[in-house]
């Protein structure tokens, strides 16, 4: 039987600040102009308030304007006004992040868009709860992800730890963006790319390194086996 509900796509980071709202919204131009109904989602933001500034982000990037599922909340069901981790910042509302509500928005929106980009907060390891860790969900989910790296000093370390997170839940991952953005060391930079290209075949993955040089400026441009790759079912 055909699934007429849109695919889900998870982005997430090495760690806060690496350049996952960019991504998302670069993949979701890309879909869009390939041709797909593409939405992206945020189902916990902390630090903001009113409709959600990733949101507002990937819009400008998409060259869209705000769709009535993002002023209705749908595309981001939970908004926190202190910049914590999404279980501390619900806790300070006196919330709890309840997974049915996130749920409900995804279904919502797969209803109406060929595909879902559902960008995480922080890292891959950031509890939603006191139970429920981002990548747990995914897991029990079954949704695919894309990782966000850089090549600032240290990435080595946090990329190896997510991808070792990833093989442990037996994650499918599709791509891997390389942030060059800010990079003020070549050497670095160059090595960390060779290092981190040889771990994905470490942890048996087979999927395309994107380099981003400027995330600010660049139009993503995917050769169209890494778009098939990255996006489409297996």
């Amino acid at each position: 039987m055909t699934n007429l509900n849109g695919k889900v796509i998870a982005i997430t980071g090495i760690d806060t600040g690496v350049g996952k709202t960019i991504v998302t919204g670069l993949l979701a131009r890309a879909l869009r102009e390939s041709g797909q109904r593409v939405i992206t989602l945020k189902p916990v933001e902390t630090g903001g308030s009113g409709v959600s500034s990733d949101i507002v982000r990937h819009r400008e990037i998409m060259g869209i304007p705000l769709q009535e599922v993002d002023r209705d909340g749908t595309t981001c069901p939970y908004l926190f006004r202190h910049p914590a981790s999404p279980h501390l910042a619900a806790a300070l509302e006196e919330q709890v992040i309840d997974l049915c509500v996130i749920d409900e928005a995804t279904r919502r929106l797969q209803a109406g868009y060929d595909t879902v980009l559902l960008e995480g907060a922080g890292g891959l390891l950031v509890p939603l709860g006191e139970q429920m860790l981002f990548a747990d969900y995914l897991k029990e989910r079954h949704y695919p992800l894309v990782l966000v790296s850089s090549s600032r000093l240290g990435s080595i370390n946090h990329t190896l730890l997510t991808l070792e997170a990833c093989r442990k839940r037996g994650l499918q991952l599709k791509g891997l963006f390389y942030n060059l953005a800010g990079s003020a060391d070549s050497i670095i930079a160059e090595d960390t790319l060779t290092v981190l290209g040889n771990a994905l075949g470490t942890y048996c993955y087979d999927c395309p390194v994107v380099e981003l040089p400027d995330l600010e400026k660049r139009s993503l441009v995917l050769t169209n086996e890494e778009l098939s790759k990255i996006c489409h079912e297996p």
